[in-house]
């Protein structure tokens, strides 16, 4: 079934029939308000609504993300339900339930006490506040490539993600990562390595060159690879680089600065390394990370690849070549997800 802007409240419920058994369970929305204990604890807020924790029945607690009504006539919910309805993955978080009445929607997630990656990776953060040390930072990377792994390898229809950054990566009591937010993902068949997309959708600095400019190629599993790979730099080098008078995504994320602090052999100097063993496994992740963000997506390892060049032995790495970033020019908006129109879901 297709789904698309053009579709009103009777596609939505037609499309969530469509799912039967593998859609999640419904829930009213009265329910969410007894959940919530009528929306007492505010976990977070963006332009897509409130997110809320609530606690279910069985006395489980979860995370409620209520959306706002300017969200359209439902794409986004429509994508989040249909792609995540398809998975089961100690990577993915998963979706409980959801609610759809008229303009009242959420959606219903497993609570993730630790909250997203982002607070762990941006200025004003720090390795030891966090009590994240290298040996973690290197497993969460990894946890990241098996979920992006299992969507686009696991599951019976390939899940594009096509929003990969520190703030859809959730983390458990244990600091186990989950992919969230599939708002913007794209399913398609798993023989198809290309896409077709009317128009880019991601956040600007993680975004694929090919999803903005086709010049570069189809966009496919490998555009999820080159945000992976930003969102792996930015975990390496922090965000305390960027200047908010910087105009352009490329000087932004100093990939230029990491490379060549990586060639000088000055890395750990710049990033609070203090042993052998750290300064290796900030090596690899860095190595991985340059190569996931090349420009030609074909020169971009797949995400299975990843995983084992991460698994892997630093001395089997090689420096990539310098990747030339390309990324539409900074605003001041572009710290959130791009909206896209004339989008379906295959």
């Amino acid at each position: 079934m297709v789904w698309s802007k053009t579709g009103n409240y009777h596609d939505v419920e037609a499309f969530l029939k469509s799912y039967g058994s593998l859609a999640p369970k419904r829930y009213h929305y009265s329910d969410v308000k007894t959940i919530t204990n009528s929306f007492k604890v505010k976990l977070g807020q963006g332009g897509y609504g409130c997110v809320y924790r609530g606690k279910l029945r069985d006395g489980n607690p979860v995370a409620v993300k209520v959306l706002n009504k300017s969200e359209g006539k439902g794409e986004e919910f429509i994508n989040e339900v249909a792609s995540i309805s398809r998975t089961s993955h100690v990577n993915v978080v998963t979706l409980l339930g959801f609610v759809f009445e008229g303009h009242k929607r959420a959606l219903i997630y497993e609570f993730m006490p630790n909250g997203s990656l982002e607070k762990f990776v941006y200025e004003g953060s720090s390795l030891k506040d966090c009590q994240l040390g290298w040996e973690k930072l290197s497993q969460i990377a990894i946890g990241i490539a098996r979920g992006l792994e299992y969507l686009h390898r696991g599951c019976n229809t390939r899940i594009l993600h096509l929003d990969i950054k520190p703030h859809n990566i959730l983390l458990d009591e244990d600091f186990c990562p989950k992919i969230s937010d599939f708002g913007l993902a794209k399913l398609c068949p798993r023989k198809e390595s290309v896409v077709s997309m009317l128009n880019a959708r991601g956040t600007v600095g993680y975004i694929a060159p090919e999803v903005f400019c086709r010049n570069f190629g189809g966009v496919s599993h490998k555009s999820d690879v080159y945000s992976y790979g930003m969102m792996v730099l930015e975990m390496v080098g922090g965000r305390n680089k960027i200047k908010p008078e910087v105009d352009h995504t490329s000087e932004m994320y100093f990939p230029d600065w990491i490379y060549n602090h990586l060639e000088s052999g000055e890395l750990g100097v710049h990033n609070g390394i203090t042993s052998e063993a750290e300064n290796e496994t900030a090596r690899k992740m860095v190595i991985v990370s340059l190569w996931c963000i090349q420009i030609v997506p074909s020169s971009r390892p797949s995400i299975t690849r990843v995983v084992e060049m991460l698994e892997g032995s630093l001395q089997s790495l090689q420096i990539p070549p310098k990747p030339v970033l390309s990324s539409p020019p900074q605003s001041r908006e572009d710290s959130s997800t791009i909206e896209i129109s004339n989008m379906a879901i295959l």
